[in-house]
């Protein structure tokens, strides 16, 4: 959700995850559909020590990122890390996703803004 966001918002981002499912949650393609973006197609991608060299930040959703990740990978992820502290979508009712998603879309929209204002 967020990538879908912030490429509208003109931001360059790619959304990767530590143990990413084998599709896209069928709620999340559903919610998405509703603002229209076509998630069902996507793929989840695995994050790696490339995309984390990439990036000016690194947005987590909440997830205990220690837990999961190799000590290489945390170490990058140091000094641009910024956790939204999100629930996972995962098993939730349309209506809880479409809370979260909407929780992304706000956060994604400060983000852009602040990068604007930066360059």
């Amino acid at each position: 959700m967020a990538e879908a966001f912030a490429r509208r918002a003109g931001l360059d981002a790619s959304s990767a995850g530590t143990v990413p499912a084998s599709s896209v949650n069928r709620v999340v393609v559903e919610a998405m559909a509703e603002k229209g973006f076509d998630l069902s197609h996507n793929k989840p991608k695995t994050l790696s020590l490339e995309m984390i060299d990439r990036a000016d930040i690194v947005v987590t959703m909440g997830c205990s990122v220690e837990k999961v990740c190799p000590r290489p990978m945390l170490n990058r992820m140091r000094k641009k890390v910024v956790d939204w502290g999100l629930e996972d979508p995962k098993g939730k009712s349309l209506p809880e996703v479409r809370r979260i998603r909407d929780e992304i879309e706000g956060r994604v929209e400060e983000l852009a803004q602040s990068a604007r204002r930066s360059s």
